[in-house]
């Protein structure tokens, strides 16, 4: 009994955390000219130095679903079907996924493990006592930063993996580019983009705000920085993970 109220009290701080950063949104945009670079930084590490490691990934899950797939369609003279295909996979499935997780292994331990850091060395406090809501300048830039950036990653691991596998479909059957991206294109729907836009969204907003709640919830013993940065991975990863079976599940089941 007291496990589930404790559970409940934890989902509703979740949720008064989260609203409340929202709220301050607005407020940061036109009165937090500090907290920008804040932002900016964010972005930077994000985003900019994810995109090594999101282009090798990209590039192979293009070239494996090419390699795999056009020998065994070629066979069932269904070609054409690799470009609905790769439409699926990488821009509405796998792409918002793992650009996701990438940006979970790399930013959402190091969010929370620094804000941790904060409340340990009482900068938190520092903050308050001279006026600063530390909601508007350490949260919201956070916040507004990792989601930015996995919206942007996003689209920058789909159109490399989509680009990926045009370099691998010049091996199997040439063809010029003009035709294969007229092709993916055509393959491409409104419904297709909402989806991946809205679960990088979800995913961007649910990886921050489990990482700045993760830092937050520390206590005072410098042993609890790891602890959490491993609870904001693991918050993270459930969280994403539910979210993009929710939103596939809602996204087919209005094809029916």
């Amino acid at each position: 009994m007291d496990t589930a109220i404790r559970k409940i009290k934890d989902i509703l701080y979740n949720l008064g955390f989260f609203t409340q950063t929202l709220r301050r949104i607005p407020v940061f945009i036109f009165r937090g000219k500090v907290s920008h670079r804040i932002l900016v930084m964010q972005i930077l590490f994000t985003f900019v130095e994810a995109m090594g490691v999101s282009t090798l990934l990209a590039l192979g899950i293009g070239a494996a679903v090419n390699i795999i797939g056009m020998p065994f369609l070629a066979g069932l003279s269904q070609e054409w079907v690799i470009y609905p295909l790769l439409i699926t996979i990488i821009t509405r499935e796998l792409g918002p996924l793992l650009a996701a997780f990438i940006i979970i292994a790399r930013s959402a331990t190091a969010i929370a493990t620094e804000i941790a850091g904060m409340v340990i060395s009482h900068e938190v406090e520092a903050y308050i006592s001279v006026g600063v809501d530390p909601v508007e300048h350490i949260a919201v830039p956070r916040f507004l930063g990792a989601t930015i950036s996995l919206f942007l990653l996003n689209v920058y691991f789909s159109l490399f993996g989509l680009a990926g596998s045009f370099l691998v479909a010049q091996v199997f059957n040439p063809l010029p580019a003009a035709v294969y991206f007229s092709n993916l294109l055509q393959a491409l729907t409104l419904q297709d983009i909402l989806v991946t836009m809205a679960k990088s969204v979800v995913f961007g907003m649910i990886i921050s705000s489990t990482a700045i709640i993760s830092g937050f919830s520390v206590e005072r013993a410098s042993t609890e920085v790891p602890v959490a940065g491993l609870r904001a991975v693991s918050s993270a990863f459930a969280g994403s993970i539910l979210a993009d079976l929710l939103i596939s599940a809602f996204y087919y089941a209005a094809l029916v």
